[in-house]
């Protein structure tokens, strides 16, 4: 799925660059921008849930609210202020014409953060400090690779959060660069889940040596996703529409599933719909073990 009429409207961030131009690092990712812009109550309240986990280490600075909003949405402006007297950020009133200038549109109904860096930190790291989730035994766990538009992207983590998925696992790019696109498309998931650093051939090795099993989604020597074992420990391996999984990484999968479709048909799902029927299919098979 892509945004409708093939739109990138890049309003929930300060800096409008598509995934594709970053460059690549060894090092943990975070934020580009000191400051992130996010808007909505749904984005906002999941940073707060992520913060109250320890799942995500963003900060939130301030929250600006719509006076001429205060009667329709009190029990909101409530809600902000008891969390801003927890976290000690800012909650002031404004107008609406101060959102609508801290945006590049309106649809932030009334209410924008600014927000710290995330800091993602490096599987290795995560793996050998023993950082939960992603040192544990027995879980499910997506590294997702091609994947370049932020509103696929964040359908995506959507999915899996959806699904039950541990953590997700992506390439060294700077994905939180348009965190706000990610976080409002995905319903807040994004700041929800838990999310690691790596190479992928290098958390192929990693993940395996941990003990899980390696699958990839893919057409070529494959087998149903109905007919694979999917059991956890499971790490599933997803790519985007234009460049796939990367054949070096294909080469090192244990095995490789395909979704069957219900006619023939010559295209393929979206990365945001190939996630979603895989990721629940592991889901299926394993509470059907347990």
């Amino acid at each position: 799925m892509m945004a409708s009429n093939g739109e990138k409207n890049y309003n929930f961030v300060s800096k409008q660059q598509d995934l594709a131009d970053y460059g690549t690092s060894d090092q943990p990712i975070s934020d580009a921008e000191s400051t992130t812009v996010f808007e909505g109550m749904t984005s906002i309240s999941a940073i707060l849930h992520g913060m109250e986990r320890g799942v995500c280490n963003r900060t939130i600075t301030c929250i600006y609210f719509d006076r001429e909003r205060l009667n329709k949405k009190e029990k909101e402006y409530r809600y902000l202020q008891h969390q801003a007297q927890k976290y000690g950020f800012d909650l002031q009133l404004t107008d609406r014409a101060q959102l609508d200038s801290m945006t590049t549109g309106n649809t932030h109904g009334g209410i924008v953060a600014l927000c710290t860096a995330r800091a993602l930190p490096s599987l290795q790291e995560a793996i050998s400090t023993s950082l939960p989730p992603f040192s544990q035994k027995n879980g499910f766990f997506v590294l997702l690779e091609g994947i370049e538009d932020p509103y696929n992207f964040g359908y995506t983590m959507r999915s899996l959060y959806a699904a039950g998925v541990d953590g997700v696992i992506l390439p060294p790019r700077n994905w939180m660069e348009v965190a706000g696109i990610v976080a409002r498309s995905s319903a807040g998931a994004s700041e929800q889940l838990p999310i690691a650093i790596a190479e992928p051939s290098d958390a192929v090795k990693w993940m395996r040596d941990q003990g899980y099993r390696v699958v990839c989604a893919g057409i070529r020597d494959s087998v149903s996703m109905y007919e694979a074992n999917l059991s956890t420990p499971i790490l599933l391996i997803v790519g985007g529409e234009k460049r796939g999984i990367s054949s070096a990484v294909l080469s090192q999968a244990d095995q490789i599933v395909r979704i069957d479709y219900g006619r023939a048909f010559q295209g393929s799902l979206s990365a945001a719909s190939a996630a979603t029927v895989l990721a629940f299919e592991v889901l299926r098979q394993n509470s059907k073990k347990e």
